[in-house]
C-alpha cells in the first residue's frame, strides 16, 4: 500500500495534494461541528438529555451562534496546522504570522462566499436549503484550495519561473 502511494505521489503530485486537502478539510469539518455542539449542550444542558440530542432538538440561537463561532475557529486551526504539516509540499509563506492571519482572510473568504450563497439561494431565489449549501460546499472547496494553493503555499522558484515567462 505505501508502495503505491509513494508510486501516486511520483506521478500525480497534483492530485496526491488535493487529496490530501480533501481529507484534512473532512478532520476540520468535523473537529468545527463538535465544538459547535459540545459549546451547544454546554449552554443549555437541560434542553439536550444526552449528547445525540443536539442533533434532533433545537435549542436557543445565542449558543447556535457561539458555538458556529467557536467550531469554525478551531476547525480553521485544525486546518492551517495539518496543511502546513501534512497537505502542501511547499509551504511558502504559511509558516509565519503573517501566513497565518492570510490563511485565516482566505478561509474567512470561503465562509463569506458560503454565507452569501446561502443568502441568495435559498433566502432570494428560495431554493432547497440542502442543495445550495452542497453545490456552495463544492465551490468554496476549490476556492479554498485554489486560493491557499497559489497565494499561500507557493514555491519561490515556480513564481519566479512563472513571472519569467510572462515576462
Amino acid at each position: 500500500m505505501r508502495n503505491f502511494l509513494t508510486k501516486l505521489k511520483q506521478k500525480h503530485p497534483t492530485l496526491t495534494e488535493i487529496f490530501r486537502f480533501l481529507i484534512v478539510g473532512g478532520v476540520a469539518t468535523v473537529a468545527d461541528m463538535l465544538v459547535m455542539a459540545l459549546v451547544q449542550y454546554l449552554a443549555e444542558p437541560a434542553l439536550y438529555p444526552d449528547f445525540l440530542s443536539l442533533f434532533t432538538v433545537n435549542g436557543s440561537l445565542v449558543p447556535y451562534v457561539a458555538g458556529t463561532a467557536c467550531g469554525f475557529l478551531v476547525g480553521l486551526l485544525v486546518n492551517y496546522i495539518l496543511s502546513v504539516l501534512f497537505v502542501f509540499e511547499h509551504k511558502g509563506k504559511s509558516r509565519s504570522v503573517y501566513g497565518f492571519i492570510l490563511f485565516a482572510l482566505l478561509s474567512l473568504g470561503g465562509l463569506l462566499l458560503h454565507i452569501l450563497g446561502m443568502y441568495l439561494g435559498n433566502g432570494i431565489w428560495k431554493l432547497n436549503a440542502w442543495g445550495v449549501k452542497i453545490v456552495l460546499t463544492v465551490v468554496v472547496l476549490v476556492y479554498n484550495y485554489l486560493t491557499k494553493r497559489l497565494i499561500l503555499f507557493t514555491d519561490k522558484k515556480e513564481e519566479s519561473a512563472e513571472r519569467k515567462k510572462n515576462d
